[in-house]
């Protein structure tokens, strides 16, 4: 915690104690955020995960379950623009519950489909609801930490994401082999309910007195006003889109979460076809390099923070991880195409999804550096969609690529290493520090 914060002069000793007491909630904030981030992936992951099974009941190629895995990132990446201004406008509390109470019926709903469009549609309505999380999320850590303590907490949260594709695997694997695909679909859907309900009783805002032991009087009172011009006038995210920092954020996280998408909308389906494990393994298997992509987000975070406390500015320190973790993961994930060991495919999967995974707290972090107090959820939203969109095309085109390759991935890799080191250029050279 900043020591501005901790001495501010306008606090008292009684209040600052009862005052420093309070903000303690944050900390419950943040991992009831993870907690929500986890079944948020669930809910993501059960298409993946279910696959095969879906792919042989309904008698689909590989392009049309590429489709079919697509259908929620691009209503996803759409809908982030609108999200994070509403994010900003009505505030985290209410966003995020309306999100969190609708993708979960949307998941249980989805469970009646017997067709494919039906499938598409529950889908695209996911895809759409789940759009408020990561920017209420990110107005949240807003509200209660300083800048230069931001970097950890957003990290952590971010966690939560990668806990749920870590566990996803042999957890939803183990719900569809004992209940079927639609049998596993109602149980996350339900958990999602029950994260709503926990978060309408805990949540709320700092106070201005809690603001003031947080970021200073000063910053407190900013915090504030920005908070009622937002109540009473449009965000202005359509002001961001004038700016270049925000195009080529929106480039780079095109790069980085095209690979992601790759690993967690194919790589059971990898596992079973070009390296011959059964279901129940591959549920395992899978989740190796989930495990590393937890390390990863937490390293980005850890690091982000130190750079800070060496003197480097907030932009600088959360470009070193994004920068530094998309090249790396392009070197691990690069010579996949090439390797016939399978115990070494899967030793570089894992590296190269932990490195994918190290510039993932320090993007919203970013967002949050750049943009004024009053537009920082519809910057991280912009940038998410930017992001997404390439979360839109990754499973698209990796389906068409083996349904035109005979289910070969070697090419599927070549684009997915090329599309980071577009990221990592793109973070690296044209976004400075500047809000212009």
């Amino acid at each position: 915690m900043a020591q501005q914060s901790l001495t501010s002069p306008s606090l008292d000793s009684a209040d600052g104690l009862a005052a420093r007491k309070s903000i303690r909630i944050r900390w419950v904030l943040v991992a009831l955020l993870v907690i929500g981030g986890v079944v948020n992936y669930l809910d993501r992951a059960t298409l993946s995960v279910a696959n095969t099974t879906i792919t042989d009941e309904f008698g689909l190629s590989a392009t049309e379950m590429g489709l079919l895995l697509a259908a929620f990132s691009w209503p996803y990446a759409i809908a982030n623009l609108p999200a994070g201004y509403l994010v900003d406008r009505f505030g985290p509390k209410r966003m995020y519950a309306w999100a969190a109470g609708l993708w979960s019926l949307m998941t249980m709903v989805t469970a009646a489909a017997h067709s494919f469009g039906l499938l598409y549609a529950g889908r695209v309505a996911l895809g759409i609801t789940e759009s408020p999380f990561f920017t209420a999320s990110l107005k949240v850590n807003e509200r209660w930490f300083a800048k230069n303590e931001r970097a950890l907490p957003v990290s952590i949260v971010n966690t939560g994401s990668q806990i749920a594709n870590a566990i996803a695997p042999p957890l939803l694997t183990a719900l569809l082999l004992t209940s079927g695909w639609r049998g596993m679909f109602v149980t996350v859907g339900a958990l999602g309910i029950v994260v709503m309900l926990v978060w309408l009783r805990i949540y709320r805002d700092p106070t201005l007195r809690e603001q003031a032991l947080i970021k200073g009087e000063e910053a407190a009172q900013a915090a504030a006003e920005a908070r009622a011009t937002s109540a009473g006038q449009q965000a202005g995210w359509g002001a961001l889109f004038r700016q270049r920092n925000t195009y080529f954020m929106m480039l780079g996280a095109f790069g980085i979460f095209y690979t992601v998408w790759v690993y967690l909308t194919w790589l059971p389906s990898y596992l079973e076809t070009s390296r011959g494990f059964s279901l129940s393994q591959t549920g395992w298997l899978s989740s190796l390099p989930y495990l590393c992509g937890i390390l990863g987000v937490l390293f980005g975070g850890l690091l982000s923070g130190r750079l800070i406390r060496r003197g480097f500015s907030a932009v600088s320190s959360r470009k070193v991880p994004i920068v530094g973790g998309a090249v790396l993961a392009a070197a691990a994930v690069l010579p996949v195409a090439y390797v016939e060991s399978t115990p070494l495919a899967i030793a570089l999967l894992s590296l190269g999804y932990f490195a994918a995974q190290v510039p993932t707290g320090c993007l919203w972090t970013l967002a949050s550096d750049i943009a004024e107090p009053h537009q920082v959820a519809s910057l991280g939203a912009i940038q998410n969609f930017g992001g997404f969109l390439g979360a839109a095309l990754a499973p698209m085109v990796t389906g068409a690529i083996l349904d035109a390759t005979g289910n070969n991935y070697t090419l599927v890799f070549l684009v997915g290493g090329a599309l980071l080191l577009v990221g990592a250029l793109s973070y690296q050279f044209f976004v400075k520090e500047r809000r212009a």
